[in-house]
């Protein structure tokens, strides 16, 4: 019975052991997800009833929470009335073909709508009008601000001259009637380079601030290679078409251009130039300009006390430019030649200039016009008498811009290159008459300008030398405009 018995308990203990091993493998099977449930296999076995155990709790498990879930759609609503469906159909999307009435106007119920007796107006209006010919008052007048407070804003801004270019900010505030013009809330504008003003309401009036803007006055220096054509070396530079032109005019007078410049060449120029905080630049008078020949000495002039001076003081001009057309280069002289198209030989009495048709001929000298018209193998010609001896000629012109009688100034357009008359191409034919003689105009000197001396010498030296200490580029930024 003893030996029965202890038989019996390591019977136990070992089927103990190996329920505790299986126990520890379903464990470790169920935390790397790979719990086998497989009932085909040993079946029976305390092994397939432990299996049969876990897959009875793991489906009785899952019908316990599924009876727990609430249902995920409630219950269908219910039906519209045929009213609630039109109502319905204004918002919805469907085809035509469906009965779609897609941005139909809802219905609203009449009793909640009370008619206005007039729109209502906005509070403010904001307006931004250009000044133009009319002026201010006349922008303002347009905007529909009142008579009286034109009246207040003219002589709160006396004094001052906003450009026709320039643009107003307004505000209009709210009016009791219709009737009545808005009145003026604020108003804000350049009303010069240098200076923003600002119109505002206050204490039932209207107040000015004056808001000043800083301004770089340095003048500009620009140089750059003449290559062929001076006047548009200055452009393509960003000079201005009017220091351009003054550029050339005054050089007319000291450089002799009939044999023309050479690409080597350079040209140097000083103007005036503003630049404001704001970003707007301006440009303004010629303040000097020079020129600097191969082979030659380099031409420098300035302005001092509104008039043009070379470098040693003596004036610019001297008496009448020595070429009417520019960058024009001389092909034919004065004196006896064998004429191109009559085909003998008999005395030239002016200058040939090669230029292109219609460019500009200017007067070599202020004068009046005593000849403007057709002159027989000259073409239309035009002749200016500068004093009682001294006269000139143009002919071969292609237009004439003057009439007899009419005051010329130096450098003023006459008319334009042609080939009229007896002429083989476009081209200047140019006389100079000294006492009713035709006379060389090469050969030709004028004496006589004026010229500096002592103290202002001495100042107009030192301010050519301020001017040549200036740093130069090789183009000027483009002139913006302060709206």
């Amino acid at each position: 019975m003893a030996r029965a018995g202890r038989a019996l308990a390591r019977a136990a203990d070992a089927e103990r052991l190996r329920l505790a091993d299986d126990w520890q493998r379903l464990r470790r099977a169920a935390a790397q997800g790979d719990i086998d449930l497989d009932l085909g296999s040993a079946i029976g076995s305390r092994r397939w009833w432990m299996k049969l155990a876990a897959c009875t709790a793991l489906v009785g498990g899952a019908m316990l929470a599924g009876s727990v879930v609430p249902p995920l759609y409630e219950a269908a609503p219910a039906p519209l009335t045929p009213a609630q469906r039109d109502e319905a159909r204004a918002y919805s999307i469907a085809p035509l073909v469906f009965g779609g009435v897609s941005g139909a106007s809802p219905r609203v119920d009449p009793r909640q709508l009370r008619p206005l007796a007039e729109a209502p107006e906005r509070p403010r209006v904001e307006r931004s009008v250009t000044i133009g010919r009319r002026g201010l008052a006349g922008a303002l007048r347009n905007a529909g601000v009142d008579a009286a407070e034109v009246a207040e804003v003219t002589r709160l801004l006396a004094g001052l001259n906003p450009g026709g270019s320039a643009r107003a900010e307004l505000v209009l505030g709210r009016r009791e009637t219709k009737s009545v013009p808005r009145p003026l809330e604020s108003l804000a504008l350049r009303a010069a380079f240098d200076l923003r003003v600002e119109i505002s309401r206050s204490d039932g009036g209207l107040s000015l601030k004056r808001i000043p803007i800083r301004v770089d006055s340095t003048p500009l220096r620009v140089s750059a290679p003449v290559s062929g054509s001076l006047n548009r070396a200055l452009r393509s530079a960003g000079i201005p078409a009017g220091q351009a032109a003054e550029f050339i005019k005054q050089m007319r007078h000291v450089v002799d251009f009939q044999r023309g410049l050479g690409k080597a060449d350079r040209f140097d120029i000083i103007i005036e130039q503003d630049r404001a905080e704001t970003g707007e630049i301006r440009h303004g008078k010629l303040l000097f300009g020079a020129l600097a020949r191969k082979g030659r000495d380099p031409v420098e002039i300035g302005l001092w006390k509104g008039e043009y001076y070379q470098a040693s003081g003596e004036g610019v001009k001297k008496g009448l430019m020595k070429t009417p057309v520019d960058g024009a280069r001389m092909t034919s002289s004065f004196g006896m030649r064998l004429h191109p198209v009559l085909g003998f030989s008999r005395m030239h009495k002016g200058v040939d200039f090669n230029a292109g048709h219609g460019q500009t001929i200017m007067a070599a000298g202020g004068g009046t016009v005593s000849f403007a018209g057709w002159h027989g193998g000259h073409g239309k010609y035009v002749m200016i008498r500068h004093n009682k001896d001294l006269a000139t000629a143009y002919a071969h012109m292609s237009r004439i811009d003057v009439r007899p009688g009419q005051r010329i100034g130096q450098g003023q357009r006459i008319g334009a290159v042609g080939s009229t008359g007896l002429s083989t191409g476009p081209h200047l034919h140019y006389e100079v008459w000294l006492r009713g003689k035709a006379v060389n105009p090469v050969s030709l000197r004028f004496i006589g300008g004026a010229e500096l001396g002592g103290r202002d010498l001495n100042d107009f030296q030192r301010q050519m030398n301020r001017w040549r200490a200036l740093d130069s580029t090789g183009a000027a930024p483009k002139a913006v405009t302060a709206d």
